[in-house]
């Protein structure tokens, strides 16, 4: 082999070795992360609670094969799997679960659209309080 042809074989054969070693080191992950318009925490946990969900915060998100990421809030679902959501730099907070173990036991779809719902139906409630109009009748119409 020519000595251009085996410094390039050598080359070839060490990337692929790193990227083995990459690959072994580092476990695919399992979890997606999901923009919100989501930015009040504590009406978030309002909204899982109403929902019947238990709620923790600065806690582990549960996901497959025992990975788990850190959150600063995690609804606790049934079984094996949670939802969790980290704030952004700019207020907003990101939806972060493994969607494919949630989807084991749960309707991700349903219970993702009842959180948002229940978000945006107290945020509204909350924003009119704040705005003193805690005595007017509010009616709120929800479309899907």
């Amino acid at each position: 082999m020519p000595r251009e042809a085996a410094w390039r074989h050598s080359l070839t054969l060490n990337l692929l070795l790193l990227i083995l070693i990459y690959k072994e080191e580092i476990p695919m992950s399992h979890f997606s992360t999901l923009r919100t318009k989501i930015t009040d925490a504590e009406i978030l946990k309002a909204s899982l609670r109403d929902l019947g969900i238990s709620v923790k915060t600065e806690a582990d998100i549960r996901g497959y094969n025992g990975q788990r990421v850190r959150s600063d809030i995690v609804a606790v679902l049934d079984g094996e799997y949670d939802l969790g959501w980290s704030r952004n730099a700019d207020g907003s907070f990101d939806l972060i679960a493994d969607l494919w173990g949630v989807a084991k036991k749960h309707n991700q779809t349903e219970l993702i659209n009842s959180i948002n719902q229940k978000y945006a139906v107290n945020k509204t409630l909350s924003e009119v309080k704040q705005r003193g109009l805690q005595n007017a009748n509010v009616k709120l119409v929800v479309q899907s």
